[in-house]
């Protein structure tokens, strides 16, 4: 079992930055892929960015690339998501994901889910 749990969400001004972070605990960490997904009221959970488990292969959805950048720190059992050039269609419940094995951009892949945090950009 892997517990995740999510932070760092808040309240942004367009164009503003946030970091969110991801703590895992329970099994081994660094053996386990991870993703970020977002679900926005009224919408479907969409996938936002995905790490492999030695953090050197990333994917984004294509609407992100170049503005959310995805890392982890297997040390500390972490995984980030820095937010950078915010809009207010990013304004969404953001959740970190883990699966083992390799990482995937459908949510269906991943069996371990944090309780998400909320991301408000304001116009």
């Amino acid at each position: 079992q892997v517990q995740l749990v999510e932070s760092g969400g808040g309240l942004v001004q367009a164009g503003g930055s946030l970091r969110l972070s991801c703590a895992a605990s329970g099994r081994t960490f660094s053996n386990y892929a991870m993703g970020w997904f977002r679900q926005a009221p009224g919408k479907e959970r969409e996938f936002v960015a995905a790490i492999s488990w030695s953090g050197t292969n990333s994917y984004y959805k294509n609407s992100v690339k170049g503005r959310f950048t995805i890392s982890r720190d297997n040390a500390k059992n972490t995984v980030y998501l820095q937010m950078n050039s915010l809009e207010p269609e990013d304004t969404a419940v953001y959740y970190c994901a883990g699966k083992p094995g390799s990482y995937n951009n459908g949510a269906g892949a991943y069996n371990y889910w944090g309780q998400g945090t909320q991301v408000t950009v304001s116009s």
